[in-house]
């Protein structure tokens, strides 16, 4: 079985300026191909904190993809290529597919009528400066630099023991499009069974559900519960077909019966009361 972390990246995120897009997004797309999201971790633009971050989730199971986002644009701060490469051991390269592409954009900044010193065009470059051994994802059309580095064969090694790390922008925009376009096809889509997911609504309190959801965890350890307080109401159970059917069927009755109980409508009229 796949599994999966992400590491987002910016000292804006930790500090409140601006909010994480592009994790919920990952989410979604691993639980539509059944990959399983162990861990998101928020660190800032620091080589020891991202280095830190990504040794603890190669540590965990394998086959894994580790996804990292934001921190490699062309700025001082961009490190995120510099920190992975240091952190697995390996040098930084300039790739020239990504060399090639940055020296257009610097050709069409110099025919704006803008200076393209040696200053701009080092700090230019640094988004063709990968680790080494790393393979291009891009999109059609498209120029954002992003990369994959495989560690102990990556995601495809037959003893199943290897991770591929995917350093993507932080840019919702280009994030988006890499992971659907490049990322989730060839490195999440097919690995695993989706997961089956059924959700049940009710007007309850949550607490009187607590004896229903011990009873579901012992007659169905393989379903994964969800109890959602809200209007209405929400449990949702996650797992095999045939278990989470089951299960669903075994929590609407016990749904069924507490609501037909006059205490429910008692407790319902207390609470609109107060």
């Amino acid at each position: 079985m796949l599994s999966a972390s992400m590491l987002v990246i910016g000292d804006e995120l930790l500090s409140g300026y601006v909010t994480d897009l592009n994790s919920p997004w990952f989410a979604d797309r691993c639980r539509a191909n059944g990959v399983p999201l162990d861990r998101v971790v928020v660190v800032p633009d620091d080589r020891d904190a991202i280095a830190e971050a990504l040794h603890a989730e190669l540590a965990r199971a394998r086959p894994r993809v580790i996804v990292t986002s934001g921190g490699i644009g062309s700025t001082p701060d961009d490190i995120t290529y510099e920190a992975v490469a240091a952190a697995l051991g390996r040098d930084v390269v300039e790739d020239p597919t990504l060399a090639a592409t940055m020296e257009r954009i610097r050709a069409r900044t110099a025919e704006a009528g803008f200076a393209t010193d040696e200053v701009f065009v080092d700090h230019l470059l640094r988004m063709a400066r990968v680790p080494a051994g790393s393979r291009l994802l891009g999109h059609e059309g498209g120029w954002t630099p992003a990369v994959a580095v495989d560690v102990d064969g990556g995601v495809d090694a037959p003893d199943g023991g290897g991770a591929t790390v995917v350093v993507l922008p932080g840019v919702p925009g280009g994030f988006r499009t890499l992971l659907s376009e490049a990322v989730e096809p060839v490195l999440l889509a097919g690995r695993n069974p989706v997961r089956h997911v059924r959700e049940l609504t009710h007007a309850l309190s949550e607490s009187l559900l607590n004896a229903t959801f011990v009873a579901l965890g012992e007659r169905f350890p393989g379903v994964r519960l969800g109890s959602y307080p809200g209007s209405p109401m929400i449990v949702r159970l996650t797992g095999s077909e045939a278990d989470v059917e089951a299960a669903a069927a075994f929590v609407r009755g016990e749904l069924d019966r507490l609501e037909a109980d006059p205490a429910a409508e008692r407790l319902r009229r207390a609470r609109r009361g107060s």
